[in-house]
């Protein structure tokens, strides 16, 4: 089969679009024919190698897959017959331990990410463990069913779950235009919540309008946490939905209200900032960290999906074979929404 991989960490140029053996299912695992893959900055970070994550090369990246079953393993759950169109779940669980039985599999300590921990979906064919498919939803193309399984339930675990946004609060979510951004809008917005994002680009202004942003600022050129308290008349948002980490740290802390929560589940910009704890805990806020999410929580987001209540949204679509322009274009933030790979 075809399948981009990198036999060496190190910048975009180290994938290589490449003839490997297809993967044969093993008992309990199912073999999924890729009609789209979407790109997430977890590729990037894979491929550029991540500190006391040995991850055994060559390497076949992308955690987000859309497909059609293609043969069943022996003993697996037939409960998706071959041909059944199917999204997988990204996060791969031990469901024995104490915290996947109490429903928290995202706690599990051998948990990992397809396209992270195994290989993944820049490829013709992926195998994942049975339990890991879902249905796709109806109405929705292979490049839109790819384009929401990570960032819906990233998003619901942090919107709902850890930010607990009521009706009437006002919600700052940083980075419109990342995959987490326009789907942390959407549900905060269902949520009757009033949202502010940010964009980097005036281009991208009307786009997180329409899907939902009260107000959209430039953080190119302009203050982020001055036009929130000048939106909120001087209070802050209630809930900062982030990503980005360094570079955004103090504008989210400083536009939050007394008793604010911030919720983080990245660090693209990079790790560290500096933090007067003073201000934390005069002002009584809330720094939560957020990893991923729930299988129950997916399945929660999907009947969203499913509903239309909240949509997927796809910047653009690659053939397999340019991954490598694929992945520039989004480390140049010149995206709203998921890229996408086919085969």
């Amino acid at each position: 089969m075809k399948a981009v991989t990198f036999h060496h960490h190190g910048g975009p140029e180290q994938l290589t679009c490449e003839d490997v053996p297809a993967p044969v299912p093993q008992a309990g695992e199912v073999l999924v024919r890729v009609k789209a893959c979407a790109l997430n900055h977890l590729d990037v970070w894979v491929r550029q190698g991540i500190p006391n994550y040995p991850i055994p090369l060559p390497h076949i990246s992308g955690c987000d897959v859309s497909g059609v079953v293609e043969q069943i393993g022996e003993g697996a759950d037939a409960a998706y017959p071959i041909g059944q169109a199917v999204v997988i779940s990204p996060g791969i669980s031990c469901w024995q331990c104490e915290a996947c039985l109490a429903g928290k599999d995202n706690f599990c300590p051998a948990y990992h990410l397809v396209g992270a921990g195994v290989h993944g979906g820049y490829a013709e064919y992926v195998k994942v463990p049975a339990r890991n498919l879902l249905p796709m939803p109806p109405g929705l193309t292979f490049e839109q069913a790819a384009a929401y399984p990570l960032v819906s339930v990233t998003a619901w675990h942090m919107v709902k779950t850890l930010g607990d946004v009521q009706p009437g609060e006002t919600v700052l979510v940083m980075g419109a235009g990342s995959g987490v951004g326009s789907m942390a809008i959407q549900l905060a917005r269902w949520l009757e919540a009033r949202v502010i994002s940010t964009v980097g680009t005036d281009d991208k202004i009307e786009k997180a309008q329409a899907i939902g942003a009260s107000l959209v600022i430039n953080h190119t050129n302009e203050d982020v946490t001055q036009r929130v308290l000048t939106f909120t008349d001087g209070r802050g948002v209630d809930v900062v939905i982030e990503h980005v980490g360094q570079a955004v740290w103090d504008q989210c802390l400083r536009s939050l209200t007394r008793g604010g929560r911030l919720i983080t589940c990245g660090a693209t910009s990079g790790p560290e900032s500096p933090l007067d704890m003073r201000y934390v805990y005069s002002r009584q806020l809330t720094i939560r960290g957020s990893y991923m999410g729930t299988r129950s929580e997916l399945l929660e987001a999907s009947r969203f999906i499913e509903a239309g209540t909240v949509r997927p949204v796809v910047d653009s679509v690659f053939p397999l074979s340019e991954a490598r322009q694929a992945q520039e274009r989004m480390l140049a933030r010149k995206l709203f929404g998921k890229i996408i790979l086919v085969p």
